[in-house]
């Protein structure tokens, strides 16, 4: 079963699993629709930002990140998944162009093997073998 966007609609992340928000972060990035987060920053300031995501990858540490253009400062930006108070991804699609070099990604594999490779030959491009343990 597809699970209906609800356009529009205000999510708070405390009141759902960090899953449900990244799946429907995921689903805005490859639908390319935009996002409007309420942010917190690391100085705990609070602000409400529309992204458009590009990229949702993890860091070497295990860290979530968000790689999004910001409409309100035009300029591609990082946001942490557990900063996000709300969201509402809205029916708006993209309007502004990542920089040149920004790497975009989606996930179209169409197993969760081909899902595994796709985020292992990302995250480590020099590894030319890997053999997962069943």
């Amino acid at each position: 079963m597809i699970k209906k966007f609800k356009f529009n609609a205000m999510n708070r992340t405390a009141h759902q699993t960090s899953t449900r928000t990244l799946a429907d972060l995921i689903r805005a990035m490859d639908g390319k629709w935009a996002a409007t987060v309420t942010y917190v920053d690391g100085d705990g300031e609070e602000s409400v930002r529309t992204i458009e995501i590009h990229d949702i990858r993890t860091t070497g540490k295990g860290r979530i990140i968000i790689r999004a253009m910001c409409r309100m400062r035009g300029e591609m930006r990082t946001f942490h998944p557990e900063q996000i108070v709300t969201y509402t991804i809205h029916r708006m699609r993209f309007a502004l162009d990542a920089p040149t070099g920004e790497i975009r990604f989606t996930h179209a594999a169409a197993t969760a093997d081909e899902l595994v490779s796709l985020e292992m030959d990302r995250d480590y491009p020099d590894l030319t073998a890997l053999v997962l343990a069943a």
